[in-house]
């Protein structure tokens, strides 16, 4: 029985981390960042590569130029702090993307732990990855997947509907729908 608490627990946490694009005007301290950024360290990489690296950002100025390498309003500029998630492409040239993606479930989840929102950018472009790697000064050879708004949450956004598994679920082959 308590066993199955904590199992509830621990699936009511995932299912409560929302995306935050609001943010309250407070520092979040540079140790909790870490804390949030040793979680990650631990996401699974294929041959355990752990092909990622990760740029703190709380400059303001930086997190503006940030922004501003998208046509759209950001949410770096109003988080105290950003996270910019880089992939060595070379030491995992197949998996690199697959990799990152895990590490940066990983700092949303922990920081989600710490109280902390967060709202994922994702850096898809080559002209946007090549604009963050000049405001950053990453080598060519690493190549920033993504970055990530942190900071209190300002807002509680409700939970967003959801496909039904009879949707999206097939059991042994495409089509044979989950009843």
């Amino acid at each position: 029985m308590e066993a199955q608490k904590s199992v509830d627990l621990y699936i009511e946490f995932l299912r409560t981390r929302r995306s935050i694009r609001k943010y309250r005007n407070e520092p979040v301290p540079l140790d909790l960042i870490l804390k949030v950024l040793d979680v990650a360290r631990y996401a699974p990489s294929a041959r355990n590569i752990q092909p990622w690296e990760f740029i703190v950002v709380t400059d303001s100025v930086v997190k503006n130029r940030l922004a501003e390498v998208y046509p759209w309003p950001q949410p770096i500029r109003g988080a105290p702090v950003g996270i910019v998630v880089i992939c060595d492409s070379k030491s995992s040239p197949n998996t690199y993307q697959q990799d990152c993606a895990n590490s940066i479930n990983y700092i949303m989840l922990a920081a989600h732990a710490y109280g902390l929102g967060t709202v994922w950018q994702g850096i898809l472009r080559d002209e946007e990855r090549l604009q963050v790697q000049r405001i950053l000064n990453i080598p060519s050879e690493k190549v920033p997947i993504a970055i990530i708004a942190v900071g209190w949450p300002a807002e509680k956004p409700e939970p967003r509907s959801r496909k039904p598994l009879e949707e999206i679920v097939y059991i042994n082959s495409y089509g044979n729908r989950v009843k």
